[in-house]
C-alpha cells in the first residue's frame, strides 16, 4: 500500500484524513498538537477555530449554503461535526467552539485507518517519501514555512488576518442589547446594541483615533479585504462601518419599532451562552485601547472581554504558478496542499480543499470517486478549485465561496429550472437559485431531494 500522510490536522487536513481512510487507505496524520501550540491556538483538539464561530449562511440562495450541501454530499467530517455542534445564529451556521473541535478529534482518533502523529515537523524534506497532503495552515512559520518557500521558489507571499473579541455574556447591558435576527420578525439569536447618531459619532471619532499594533507599509498594504480590521473600515470614510458590520436594516428595536443609526451585533460563541462574539469586530487595536473604545458602545459599558481582538500573519502560496487541478503541485504530482495556504479564504473553503486533494489522491491510487465531476466549474467545489490554479497569477489574492465562480447560466438553463422545480422568486435570489440547482443536479441529488430544499428554502 502507498505511504501517505497529511501534514496538519486543522479543518483542511482533518478532512483530508477523513475522506482518505472513508476510501479505504491508510493515513498517517502529522500535527505538533496536543503537546505544542501555535501562536493562535488555545484548545489541543484538531480542527480548532481561530477567528469566528460563524461558517456563514445556509441559505441555498448563498455561495456558503450551496457549498455546505455540496460538502455534505461527500460526507464531509467537519460539517457532520458542525451540524452536530450548531447554535442558534438565524440563516447562519455557527458553532460551540470548544464541542466542534472536540468532535473532530474524536472522530479520527476512533478511525483505526488514521494513524495520528504527534510531532512538529521542521522541514518537508523529513516527510516519508510517498502521497502528501501539505495542510499545516496560514500560520506556518518557521523551518517549515522556509522549506515550503525553497519548494515554491515564492517569498512575500503572505496578508495579515484578524480575530474578533470575545465577550462575557453576563456583562453585557441588556437593558439597552435587544435580541433580534436581520429582517426576522420571531428572531432572537443575536444580541443587537444600537447606536444613536451621536453615540455612532463618538465611537466612530474613537475609533478611528485609537492606538493600533503597526505594521510597516508594506505590510500595511497586505491586509486582506475580506477580513479588514474594522479600524481600518471605519478609515475608509464616516459611514462605511453603517453600511457593513454596524448596518441597521433590518433591526428594528422590538421595543420602539424603529431602527437605529447603527447596530453592533453580537453572535452566540458556545453551548453554554457565556460568551459572544462581536460580529465583524476582528481589529489590531491594543487591549487598552479596545477597552476603552468598544466600552463606548451602548450595551458594552461595563463588558468584561474574555478575549482581545488579535491580529496575526497568514502566508498563502501564489498557487496558481505553483498548483494544477485538485491542488497538486506542478513539480512533484505526489505532493498536494489544502487550505488556506492554496488561497481559499474561509473554514468550509479549507475544508473543500482538503477534501477535492484527497479525492483525487485516492483516484490516483485507483479508487474510484467523484473527482471528475469537479473538473468543471459546475460547483462551489470545483470552482475553488479552478480559480486556484487558473486565476491570473501576478494579482492573486484569496477568495471566498462565490457564484462567480461557476460557469455562467444559460438562458436555457434558467428556463428549465424554473419550470421543473416550480420556483415562485425573482431578481438576484432567483438567479442564485439556479446556481444551487445545477450543482445539485450535476452532483446526482434526486428530483425529490432538489424539491425538498427549494421548499424549505422558500425558493
Amino acid at each position: 500500500m502507498a505511504d501517505i500522510c497529511v501534514l496538519g490536522a486543522g479543518l483542511a487536513g482533518s478532512e483530508a484524513a477523513w475522506q482518505l481512510a472513508r476510501h479505504g487507505f491508510a493515513v498517517d496524520l502529522i500535527d505538533m498538537k496536543p503537546e505544542t501550540l501555535g501562536p493562535a491556538h488555545e484548545q489541543s483538539f484538531f480542527g480548532e477555530l481561530v477567528c469566528s464561530n460563524s461558517l456563514r449562511s445556509e441559505k441555498l440562495t448563498t455561495a456558503s449554503g450551496l457549498l455546505k450541501l455540496e460538502l455534505q454530499h461527500f460526507s464531509s467530517l467537519i460539517m457532520e461535526a458542525a451540524l452536530a455542534c450548531r447554535l442558534p445564529a438565524g440563516n447562519a451556521l455557527a458553532v460551540d467552539r470548544e464541542a466542534f473541535p472536540r468532535y473532530i478529534t474524536e472522530k479520527l482518533q476512533a478511525e483505526p485507518l488514521i494513524n495520528l502523529v504527534q510531532a512538529q515537523v521542521h522541514r518537508l524534506e523529513d516527510l516519508k517519501q510517498g502521497y502528501q497532503i501539505i495542510a499545516t495552515g496560514p500560520l506556518t512559520a518557521g523551518g517549515l514555512f522556509e522549506s515550503i518557500q525553497d519548494f515554491t521558489g515564492q517569498d512575500n507571499l503572505y496578508f495579515f488576518d484578524a480575530a474578533a473579541p470575545l465577550v462575557e455574556y453576563d456583562s453585557i447591558d441588556l437593558e439597552v442589547a435587544y435580541r433580534g435576527n436581520r429582517y426576522e420578525e420571531d428572531g432572537g439569536d443575536y444580541l443587537n446594541c444600537p447606536l444613536d447618531e451621536s453615540q455612532y459619532r463618538a465611537f466612530y471619532e474613537a475609533l478611528v483615533e485609537a492606538d493600533r499594533a503597526e505594521l510597516s507599509g508594506f505590510e500595511r498594504s497586505l491586509l486582506f479585504e475580506g477580513c479588514k480590521p474594522v479600524e481600518e473600515l471605519a478609515r475608509d470614510g464616516y459611514d462605511t462601518l453603517r453600511f457593513g458590520p454596524l448596518k441597521p436594516v433590518g433591526l428594528a428595536d422590538p421595543r420602539t419599532g424603529q431602527e437605529a443609526y447603527a447596530v453592533v451585533q453580537l453572535r452566540q460563541d458556545n453551548f453554554a451562552q457565556d460568551l459572544w462574539n462581536m460580529v465583524g469586530f476582528q481589529t489590531r487595536l491594543k487591549f487598552p485601547e479596545q477597552d476603552r473604545v468598544f466600552h463606548l458602545i451602548p450595551g458594552l459599558g461595563q463588558a468584561r472581554f474574555a478575549r482581545y481582538g488579535v491580529m496575526h500573519r497568514n502566508s498563502f502560496l501564489n498557487s496558481p504558478s505553483l498548483l494544477t487541478d485538485f491542488y497538486r503541485s506542478k513539480t512533484l504530482p505526489q505532493r498536494f496542499f489544502a487550505g488556506q495556504m492554496t488561497g481559499v479564504e474561509g473554514y468550509l473553503e479549507s475544508t473543500a480543499s482538503g477534501l477535492v486533494a484527497a479525492l483525487a489522491l485516492a483516484q490516483d491510487l485507483g479508487q474510484e470517486t467523484e473527482i471528475l465531476k469537479l473538473a468543471g466549474r459546475e460547483t462551489i467545489l470545483g470552482g475553488l478549485a479552478a480559480y486556484v490554479s487558473q486565476a491570473e497569477s501576478k494579482n492573486f489574492q484569496p477568495m471566498k465561496a462565490n457564484f462567480s465562480l461557476l460557469r455562467g447560466l444559460e438562458g436555457s438553463e434558467m428556463k428549465y429550472f424554473r419550470k421543473k422545480y416550480k420556483l415562485k422568486g425573482r431578481g438576484r435570489a432567483l438567479r442564485r437559485s439556479y446556481y444551487s440547482l445545477r450543482s445539485l443536479e450535476h452532483l446526482g441529488f434526486s428530483d425529490e431531494a432538489i424539491q425538498a430544499l427549494v421548499e424549505a428554502h422558500g425558493l
